[in-house]
């Protein structure tokens, strides 16, 4: 007897999707006719599909049969192959798939109609039966009954195509899970990465802490914030940017080693880089240098390869990425000549730099100057050159208000950032804890917003100051893009691959 597949047309215009979906509401009707619950909800599966396979899937035909074992498992309808009088089909659940087996003369004549005239694809099902293997070895469930637990209304994406829209994929995410499987293992790797760090920094002695989400002065880093009102308070609050300094006031208060992975928010534009709601892990250490951080990263990220790819060489977009260490430590200034080919009396020269960067098209904002031209040089000619892990050095003292200034080097501080994969991975530095030199930065930001700059403070945190002057030991503190940290070790190219829902613009 020929086979009979249902095929879901591989073009949907919005015509046949409606047409389809009241095909659905007419069945939905007729099931409750016949006094059958299309939303039941007393099922309950005694397996997952991936406890099945691990446990009896290296069993023979003949040793799954000498079991005796009734088995039941629920889920979604994937894929239904029709031979007269048995059916085949294929569910999932959130573990995995398996075939079932749908026998006219087991299940019974009402039965065996119903699922073939009232059931569809995406619909969820709760099946009971036993195991067996097919002619082609295949495990299969032989079903005894099976009950009609959620109908579904709108039928899955098609066939042969899966949700290739990306604009789809994002907005309807789940069924973008539920379609492509390597979807789903991204955000597992995503779940499993973050538990990785947290085991890491756990077992060095770190804090996991929560601070703020909502904070009077947003500060911590240079971005234009999103503004809420407190009603019972009458006051404006702002979503954080960033969690440091908070954390910082821990440090003052004696929590020597602490950590936050949590949600920062800055509105920004979107990239493939940029969801103006991103995932952070901070962490900061007492009595230690942005020295200490670039071995504490160093050992941190290898951990977390080490542990969940099983090896230091991995592929990002093409580019093989060898996470060896150690990992190359470059000047700021030393890379824009190297790897940017801008002569050193150049770099070295800031008239002639500034002019240069204004060339290039970089807009300084007031009171900025040659350190800015500096760093939005390296943006422009170096960050996407910086392929293997790569520590830049010596950045600027203008465009680091919270760090410690070089002993060395009145012009720099003590600063890195990681670059991996033409990415900024990391930004670490050793802590100004100086309240007096923490005042007059603060004061200059303030300046700089009133003459226009609106991604910094409109006011100096007193409370922070307070705090520093209570006295914080010599510290050092991290960023680590964890969006960012998915997407490398996943080789995602687009930051929205690896944030269940990003922000996008409404639908027209």
């Amino acid at each position: 007897m020929s086979q009979n597949p249902r095929v879901i047309p591989q073009v949907r215009s919005m015509a046949q999707s409606d047409y389809l979906k009241n095909q659905r509401l007419q069945k939905l009707a007729e099931l409750r006719a016949q006094a059958i619950d299309p939303f039941y909800n007393r099922f309950g599966p005694t397996h997952s599909v991936a406890q099945v396979v691990a446990q009896f899937g290296s069993l023979s035909g003949d040793e799954l049969e000498a079991l005796g074992q009734t088995f039941a498992l629920a889920g979604r309808l994937m894929l239904v192959r029709e031979f007269g009088k048995a059916t085949f089909c294929h569910f999932q659940d959130g573990s995995g798939r398996l075939q079932a087996y749908i026998q006219r003369q087991v299940v019974g004549d009402d039965d065996f109609a119903r699922f073939k005239k009232l059931l569809d694809l995406g619909d969820i099902v709760g099946f009971e039966g036993t195991l067996f293997r097919t002619r082609t070895g295949e495990l299969t469930l032989q079903v005894q009954r099976f009950t009609l637990l959620t109908k579904s209304l709108q039928p899955l994406p098609e066939k042969y195509h899966g949700l290739t829209d990306v604009e789809l994929r994002y907005r309807q995410r789940y069924l973008d899970l539920m379609v492509n499987p390597a979807v789903r293992e991204v955000f597992e790797k995503r779940t499993r990465i973050i538990q990785l760090v947290r085991q890491f920094l756990d077992a060095r002695g770190f804090l996991e802490v929560e601070t703020p989400m909502m904070q009077a002065i947003p500060g911590g880093a240079t971005a234009r914030p999103f503004v809420t009102n407190h009603q019972a308070l009458d006051m404006t609050l702002y979503l954080r940017i960033a969690p440091e300094l908070y954390l910082k006031r821990l440090v003052v208060g004696g929590m020597d080693r602490v950590y936050e992975i949590n949600r920062n928010f800055r509105n920004e534009g979107l990239s493939i880089q940029h969801n103006p709601e991103f995932t952070m892990l901070e962490c900061y250490q007492a009595y230690a240098t942005y020295q200490d951080l670039m071995d504490l990263t160093e050992e941190l990220i290898c951990f977390v390869a080490e542990q969940l790819l099983g090896t230091l060489r991995l592929s990002y977009q093409g580019e093989a990425i060898d996470l060896t260490r150690p990992w190359r430590r470059l000047e700021l200034r030393e890379s824009l000549t190297e790897l940017g080919g801008i002569p050193a009396e150049v770099v070295r020269h800031p008239e002639a730099l500034v002019k240069l960067a204004l060339e290039e098209g970089v807009v300084l904002r007031p009171g900025e100057g040659y350190g800015r031209a500096l760093t939005k040089l390296f943006d422009l000619l170096v960050e996407a050159k910086l392929t293997e892990p790569t520590f830049i050095l010596g950045y600027p003292l203008e465009t680091s208000p919270l760090s410690r200034q070089s002993d060395t080097d009145p012009e720099v501080v003590d600063r890195f950032e990681l670059f991996i994969g033409g990415r900024e991975l990391a930004n670490a530095f050793s802590e100004l804890n100086d309240p007096v030199d923490q005042r007059q930065r603060f004061e200059k930001q303030v300046a700089a917003r009133q003459a226009g700059d609106e991604e910094l403070p409109h006011a100096v945190d007193e409370d922070f100051i307070l705090a520093l002057e209570h006295g914080m030991p010599p510290s050092a503190g991290e960023g680590i893009g964890i969006d960012r940290l998915v997407m490398l070790l996943t080789d995602s190219p687009s930051i929205r691959d690896v944030i269940l829902f990003p922000l996008l613009r409404p639908e027209k």
